[in-house]
């Protein structure tokens, strides 16, 4: 049933320029990119003409791209026109999952690695969902948009600063949209802490606390295809928070970065790499890849400190190689009062019956509902009917296709994938100078001083 609109693998081959790249182009936050872009042009609130039906393709149709095909063929609107993945059977899965909605049967690209490119020349598609490896991201969402195609991709949107920078410098050039599609920010309890600051129940905001903790070594057991088999070798070869977005990206929008203030710079320390070598030896033969692993780079628990340009203070951590519970800490400490998650708590002086004591459980639940969102009061119910990590993925596609029908500005845009992407590299750059402070880039150029923090959605 659709959805109405109310309308108002291979292996990764890295190397060492990943690091080294990062020192690029970290203080140019009044000039022009290292690509050209001019600088009187820019992607702050861009708005596009509205689209009556959005023209759908994706490359990449494993765990994540088929998710989102499931869910994007349940939006009104919308139609999937063209589907690629290199792996023949990935691919005759996803039109197996179109077919089953009984929606038009999109063309189908399959011709090696770059038969993306072909798919890019057709006039029927006007945005590109980009569910590929992490280094592939960068470069599939700058071709899409020179082929004159909005990009929206997984997360991270890029691996090093370079790629941070080529990112803006095309959406600015080209004028489309490149959107990191980070579902986290359409979370329920994300969704109400937002709602939270902008209402400024927490006082003015201090410190923001985010995390990736997730246990996610039973990933190497994919090998051969699959996401092990090309996210395994960024533990090898790098040494910083790989994946930092889901928690940061959330917790970013509470302190309007990008929009009232930024990442100034940021400092990263990292424990020793053990727990990948330990699972090989106990999963895998002597004789294994995983197990003929000379060293294995990437510390199991990473954490950075970021202050930003407004004074405030953000921890970001990482772990997906420890045994320990799923979290992301999603936490936002203001003058008044605090949020945390895992699980959801909240403190507000002169509201909750103390400063001393949690409000959790059942007891919280008044205060949820109190300062629930107004877009999940609208779509909430409709997204976790449709599911997808508790129907955040759901709403983030809805609230994506419903900005591109109705020709308002994107509720990401692409300062912030490559300020919440830019993490990575530059942790990596700092862990390797003995955890001194790292500049990150003003990719705005400035702009984040007169731009408007993301306003209450709905």
């Amino acid at each position: 049933m659709s959805i109405r609109y109310q309308t108002t693998r291979r292996e990764f081959l890295m190397t060492a320029a990943g690091v080294a790249g990062a020192g690029i182009a970290l203080s140019n936050p009044a000039t022009a990119g290292i690509f050209g872009s001019k600088a009187d042009s820019s992607a702050v609130g861009l708005k596009v003409p509205p689209l009556e039906t959005v023209r759908v393709a994706f490359i990449g149709l494993g765990a994540r791209g088929s998710d989102h095909l499931k869910e994007m063929c349940a939006l009104e609107g919308v139609v999937v026109t063209a589907l690629c993945d290199n792996h023949a059977p990935t691919l005759e899965r996803a039109l197996k999952i179109v077919a089953d909605k009984n929606r038009p049967a999109p063309t189908a690209f399959g011709k090696g690695d770059k038969d993306y490119k072909r798919m890019l020349e057709r006039n029927d598609v006007d945005i590109v969902i980009i569910c590929t490896p992490w280094e592939l991201h960068t470069s599939m969402c700058v071709d899409t948009m020179k082929a004159g195609k909005h990009a929206f991709t997984e997360v991270p949107a890029a691996v090093t600063v370079d790629e941070c920078w080529e990112l803006v410098d095309t959406a600015e050039r080209t004028q489309k949209h490149c959107m990191m599609m980070e579902n986290c920010c359409y979370g329920r309890e994300e969704l109400i802490a937002l709602n939270m600051c902008r209402l400024g129940i927490l006082g003015e905001l201090l410190h923001g606390e985010a995390a990736y903790l997730h246990d996610l070594r039973e990933q190497m057991n994919e090998v051969e295809h699959g996401t092990g088999s090309w996210r395994t070798y960024h533990y090898i070869k790098r040494n910083g928070n790989l994946y930092p977005t889901h928690g940061l990206g959330p917790v970013a929008q509470y302190m309007s970065i990008n929009r009232g203030d930024r990442f100034d710079y940021l400092s990263t320390v990292a424990s020793p790499a053990i727990g990948r070598a330990l699972y090989a030896k106990e999963k895998f033969p002597a004789g294994h890849k995983w197990n003929k692993v000379a060293k294995w780079n990437c510390g199991d628990i990473n954490t950075t400190m970021i202050k930003t340009a407004r004074g405030r203070s953000i921890m970001v951590q990482f772990n997906e190689t420890s045994p320990r519970p799923y979290t992301r800490l999603n936490l936002i400490q203001g003058t008044k009062g605090t949020f945390a998650g895992y699980p959801a708590r909240l403190v507000i002086e002169g509201e909750t019956p103390g400063v001393h004591e949690w409000v959790e459980g059942d007891k919280l639940k008044p205060y949820l509902e109190k300062y629930e969102h107004p877009l999940w009061k609208k779509m909430g119910e409709s997204a976790v009917a449709a599911g997808g990590h508790g129907g955040m993925d759901f709403l983030m596609l809805w609230r994506m296709v419903y900005c591109l029908r109705n020709g308002l500005p994107l509720d990401q845009d692409v300062y912030d994938a490559a300020s919440w992407s830019v993490i990575s590299p530059l942790s990596e750059k700092s862990i390797a100078n003995r955890s001194n402070s790292v500049d990150v880039p003003d990719f705005t150029r400035g702009r984040w001083k007169t731009t408007a923090p993301l306003g209450i959605v709905t």
